[in-house]
């Protein structure tokens, strides 16, 4: 995600933006492959519109996880991920990503993606593949009492009126995000908690792939797992001169799941210091099964009262 959050005003969304969203989201998720004469594991994709010009760190995240999917048989799935953002991408240039086949062993496959604009790089990511095997198998239990995500309100009932280019953020999102209490986008009601739930599915069904399913959380899972450090603080994404950015992030795939269906994102913020919070989420789906979890920090600068 860019410094300037997605709440700073910005003229430039196309009237275009959200019409169908998902297709948006699909067509930058399909990779095209660049290196076959080269017999390089290269790829080009292009960029969704966002706030700014800013490449989302979940679209990279994404890309890169589809990059990495590429080159390892599809009997073995991702598992984890773990990446850092190194510079702001730009949303008119277009991304290549290079596959490093670091390992494959005999249950496990290891794969490094870099992608890269104008030669620099912009994310980098190390991920693993496993063959599906029998083990041990407990979870940590969703929550309680959350209330059902069709009781609560779409982003466009909740900020729909205001200025596009404040909104687009959400409301063209290629996923419907309902918050399980007041949302922190204009103001913060309510106890300054560093926890909270978002509901959240594709605003239509996806295709059934599994790498498309699992590159889909992954890039859902960047949209709010920085706000519980907001939360506990009190600031709002529309506080004048906060600025805010992705530093890395982490995800782990335990069992599978439909990015297309209600999941359940349970986020809590540990610690916030020198500049920096970090996030932890899981991500339940809707009857309680914990399919994955997140880890993030981000760098995040509140203007002097």
């Amino acid at each position: 995600m860019s410094s300037e959050t997605p709440l700073s005003p910005d003229p430039t969304a196309p009237e275009s933006l959200g019409v169908d969203p998902v297709a948006d989201m699909l067509a930058v998720l399909d990779l095209q492959a660049t290196g076959a004469r080269t017999r390089e594991d290269i790829f080009t994709a292009p960029s969704q519109w966002m706030p700014h010009g800013r490449v989302f760190g979940g679209q990279v995240l994404a890309q890169s996880v589809i990059a990495a999917s590429r080159t390892v048989p599809d009997e073995r799935a991702i598992h984890s991920v773990h990446g850092y953002f190194l510079r702001p991408g730009a949303i008119d240039l277009p991304i290549t990503f290079s596959v490093d086949r670091i390992h494959d062993g005999r249950s496990f496959t290891t794969r490094r993606t870099q992608a890269y604009q104008d030669g620099q790089p912009i994310f980098s990511m190390i991920a693993s593949f496993q063959d599906h095997d029998p083990g041990l198998d407990h979870q940590a239990p969703m929550p309680d009492g959350l209330p059902e995500p069709e009781s609560l309100p779409t982003a466009e009932e909740l900020i729909g009126h205001l200025p596009r280019g404040l909104t687009a953020f959400w409301t063209a999102s290629a996923f419907d995000l309902r918050y399980a209490g007041e949302p922190i986008w204009l103001h913060v009601d309510g106890e300054r908690v560093a926890h909270q739930v978002v509901w959240v599915r594709a605003r239509r069904r996806l295709p059934d792939d599994p790498v498309l399913q699992r590159a889909a959380f992954a890039y859902a899972s960047d949209f709010t797992i920085l706000e519980s450090t907001l939360r506990r603080h009190g600031v709002a994404w529309a506080t004048p001169g906060l600025k805010m950015a992705s530093l890395d992030h982490a995800m782990w795939w335990h069992r599978e799941g439909r990015a297309d269906e209600w999941w359940a994102y349970v986020q809590e913020a540990p610690n916030a210091t020198g500049g920096r919070g970090l996030s932890l989420g899981r991500i339940y789906s809707r009857d309680g099964v914990l399919m994955a979890s997140v880890a993030q920090e981000g760098m995040i600068r509140v203007p002097a009262a």
